[in-house]
């Protein structure tokens, strides 16, 4: 097995494409496909905030429903919009907004279409990846070595919304600990959720979230190869959205 795994990408459709090419994918009718039989993971976050939303969830699906080409795990931006989808209430802010736009702006019968096209991605998406072959865990904010395994309330928390405290700092972000300091598994951890300005590898962990739709990049993590490969953003540049770790 050989795998690439996509950092959020927020609706960043053109991005999308470039680094799959960049990976050395090629479109197939309406999907990627590598002729080296490599497997693309989406680690969550598909939609909101980005141009196109729906267009990243209807390659997404295509890819791993459909096709059964790639992989997806939820993440916190996914979950929000399942439960728009289902109906619950929920605030339509944080980026949902977009995604909600887009889809208001759809016809009622294209509507039906690409909710039910989520939904089904997401109800048949595991809450993380374990993937043995490549010795890695693919999980939306990460995952403690002490929580694979599990699939219970805090386990889905933990990978949705990392390691949180319940507090927040003075610009009102929800303060998280750095769990990547204290992991010393020997499974590499590919997470994103957190913005940061490069990939950033601790012990065997790596964050790839490089904040593709605040102007940055989109990245990519290949295994078993251990190889960061990023293609530059073309949204605009919002630098107060990354995480600086010390």
């Amino acid at each position: 097995m050989k795998i690439d795994v996509i950092g959020d990408v927020h609706g960043c459709l053109e991005e999308l494409h470039h680094l799959f090419q960049t990976l050395g994918y090629r479109k197939q009718d309406s999907i990627y496909i590598h002729s080296d039989f490599r497997i693309p993971v989406f680690l969550g976050d598909i939609s909101d905030r980005g141009p196109d939303s729906l267009a990243v969830i209807k390659l997404v699906y295509e890819m791993a429903v459909v096709h059964n080409v790639a992989k997806y795990v939820p993440g916190n931006h996914c979950n929000k919009l399942y439960r728009y989808f289902l109906g619950n209430k929920v605030h339509e802010s944080h980026g949902l907004e977009t995604t909600v736009a887009e889809f208001k702006a759809l016809p009622e019968d294209e509507q039906e279409i690409i909710s039910e096209k989520f939904m089904t991605l997401y109800d048949q998406a595991p809450l993380y990846l374990v993937l043995p072959e490549v010795k890695t865990v693919v999980a939306h904010a990460g995952i403690k070595e002490s929580l694979i395994g599990r699939t219970d309330k805090k386990v889905k928390t933990f990978v949705l919304y990392g390691d949180i405290t319940g507090k927040f700092d003075k610009d009102g972000k929800p303060i998280r600990l750095d769990w990547a300091q204290h992991y010393h598994g020997d499974q590499w951890i590919v997470y994103g959720h957190t913005p940061v300005m490069k990939p950033r590898i601790v012990n065997n962990t790596i964050n790839i979230d490089t904040g593709c739709v605040f102007g940055n990049a989109l990245s990519a993590f290949s295994m078993p190869e251990k190889k960061t490969t990023s293609v530059p953003s073309k949204q605009s540049f919002f630098p107060e959205k990354f995480t600086n770790f010390e």
